[in-house]
């Protein structure tokens, strides 16, 4: 479930711990003890061995049952409070000398142990981590800072390859001791902006691509990653690890990935901010894929500011990845972090609700607390334009809920996500394998075969492991495509693109002609962002509020058309500042870690809004 295999922490840790402590004296059976080495004698030693009794294990090193509102309270780091820290306090505090990156590390690894058995967000460490800490601080010293994020340690979700001694397997066993041939282009990006990768995150397997029947947040390799607001439901995937670390103080930003949802999701589950650009401003080379039409990568962050700045770090053109020079001349000169905001930016904004497309599909308490945020908005000068509606909603929206394949419910396969996805994921799949090396997985028939020699853990068959229930029916379902990109592939993608940009987002953005600046939506009806998937377009996602009844975040997302990042991140910087002004309690909150001795198995068939 974990990897202990960080030999370059391991080192550190005993050499520090040598050097900080005092040696035994020597001994020889016939004369008894000798002359003690640094001056050690054995009631030292007997001091010693009484000072690695834990005496106090509360509140930070055990969780106390009868103190709900300390369970696992996060220690100070070298004097100053960690937790909910910014990045840009961080970095006061690293350069006022308060703190090195090599203590944060330390400090985010003890977070990590803290909450391990609990949350499980991180899958692997990195084994270098601390060498790298070192040597930003070394360069802090010296004067060489590279930006807003160095020093600063984040996570990747485990289907994004970083060429060093880091698995990259998407949860499976199956790729375990594969050798990726580079880096991610989006860990190269953020390697080059001082930025420090502490570890790989869990995530459902694949990315949810294997099984229709599943846990969100388990993986063979990984185990049930859960949300510490509730363990016992849906914790948000496929990026659950990473959305988890950061909200629970294990990290201070994320990358996760998006086919549809798989960042919004989480994020709004798990009370953080959530950045799913669009397709084509984030590389997708050296991701383990999905669908070439749909795959993103996105950032996650406790506020808006910080994840923009790890969206800054990786966004550009690649020519390992042809989608991304489609931004060419879309994208600011200054990057994003410039049309970061305050309230006074919601004054004459317009902003519109697609009512009948999503919201009359929200959850009656969610929507009255996130109507009551809405008035907040508009309180601040925005102006709220009602029933700006899609124009294709009735046909595209599914009204019982998230199904990827409501063209094939509806009678229309050719009308259907999923009828291009699982042919992308046949082709895209094997152009991954292919570049692999010191591994036998090399297509999707290899991998499939696999879980079948391997059930008992990868559950290749149904019913034989409850997070994976229908067994791997979504790689049966796209192997049995054999990747033929037939008419009706072809006819399905049209349709989907079609029907979410021209007839969808970007007609309801224009409005009959009355145009607005951004869609409001909730995204806990996952509709929502399964449009935006589709489409392809970004959503940012806010933390609003919590449900009574199960304790779970949901959030208020804004959505825009192709390349919009820059204002959808002015106007969610500007809310996010009304929430924290206005004193609202409809934004984030921490965690309540409610039923945190509770290891049922969340299946995604639980309801999202309870």
């Amino acid at each position: 479930m974990f990897s202990y295999d960080w030999p370059g922490a391991a080192a550190y840790l005993l050499i520090a711990a040598f050097l900080a402590l005092p040696t035994i004296a020597t001994y020889d059976q016939c004369i008894g003890e000798q002359t003690p080495r640094n001056g050690y004698n054995s009631a030292n030693a007997s001091h010693l061995a009484a000072s690695e009794i834990l005496n106090d294990p509360f509140p930070y090193y055990f969780p106390k049952q009868d103190d709900t509102a300390n369970l696992f309270a996060m220690p100070a780091c070298n004097g100053i409070k960690l937790e909910e820290a910014t990045i840009d306090q961080l970095q006061e505090y690293m350069s006022q000398g308060r703190l090195t990156s090599v203590q944060l590390v330390m400090c985010y690894i003890e977070r990590e142990y803290q909450t391990r058995d609990y949350i499980n967000s991180i899958l692997q460490l990195n084994p270098d981590v601390l060498t790298i800490a070192s040597a930003l601080d070394t360069d802090r010293a010296q004067g060489q800072l590279r930006g807003h994020l160095h020093g600063i340690p984040f996570l990747i979700k485990d289907n994004v390859a970083s060429k060093d001694k880091l698995e990259t397997t998407a949860g499976s066993y199956a790729l375990l001791g594969s050798i990726v041939p580079r880096d991610a282009f989006v860990v190269s990006k953020l390697r080059e902006a001082g930025a420090i990768l502490l570890g790989k995150a869990t995530l459902s397997e694949w990315a949810d691509m294997r099984s229709n029947n599943y846990s969100e947040g388990y993986s063979a390799r990984g185990g049930q990653a859960r949300s510490s607001y509730n363990f016992t439901v849906n914790p948000g995937g496929s990026s659950t690890g990473s959305a988890v670390a950061v909200a629970n103080n294990v990290v201070t930003f994320a990358l996760g990935t998006e086919t549809d949802g798989s960042v919004i999701n989480p994020a709004e589950r798990n009370a953080i901010v959530g950045i799913k650009p669009t397709v084509g401003l984030t590389s997708r080379a050296g991701v383990i894929p999905e669908s070439i039409h749909q795959d993103t990568v996105g950032c996650f962050g406790r506020t808006v500011r910080d994840a923009v700045y790890a969206l800054d770090a990786i966004y550009g053109f690649d020519p390992r990845d042809n989608y991304t020079s489609a931004q060419v001349g879309k994208t600011p000169a200054g990057g994003y972090v410039p049309y970061i905001s305050d309230k006074s930016a919601l004054k004459g904004a317009r902003l519109g609700l697609p009512w009948a497309s999503f919201w009359a599909l929200a959850d009656p308490e969610q929507q009255t607390i996130l109507l009551s945020l809405i008035s907040l908005i508009e309180s601040a000068g925005a102006i709220i334009v009602n029933n700006t509606e899609l124009p294709s909603y009735k046909t595209i929206v599914s009204p019982t809920g998230w199904d990827w394949d409501y063209g094939t419910t509806r009678g229309y396969p050719n009308e259907s996500e999923y009828t291009y996805v699982k042919v992308d994921f046949y082709n895209n799949i094997a152009t991954y394998l292919s570049e692999l090396s010191n591994t036998k997985i090399r297509s999707l028939a290899d991998i499939v075969d696999y879980n079948k020699a391997n059930y008992g853990s990868e559950g290749g068959f149904p019913g034989i492991q409850p997070a994976f229930g229908s067994g791997q029916d979504g790689f049966l379902a796209s192997l049995a495509t054999g990747g033929l990109m037939n008419e009706t592939y072809h006819q399905a993608l049209s349709f989907c693109q079609q029907s979410t940009r021209e007839y969808g987002i970007d007609a309801a953005l224009h409005n009959n002609g009355a145009p607005v600046d951004a869609l409001l939506v909730p995204p806990d009806v996952a509709q929502s962002y399964q449009v935006a998937a589709q489409a392809g377009y970004p959503v940012i996602t806010l933390p609003a509020g919590v449900h009574s009844l199960s304790g779970m975040p949901f959030g208020l997302a804004l959505m825009g058309t192709a390349f919009s990042e820059a204002g959808l991140v002015k106007f969610a910087s500007a809310i996010e500042d009304l929430q924290v002004s206005a004193g609202t309690p409809y934004r984030r909150t921490l965690p309540t870690w409610a039923g945190y001795l509770q290891r049922n198995i969340p299946t995604v068939a639980q309801c999202f809004g309870c």
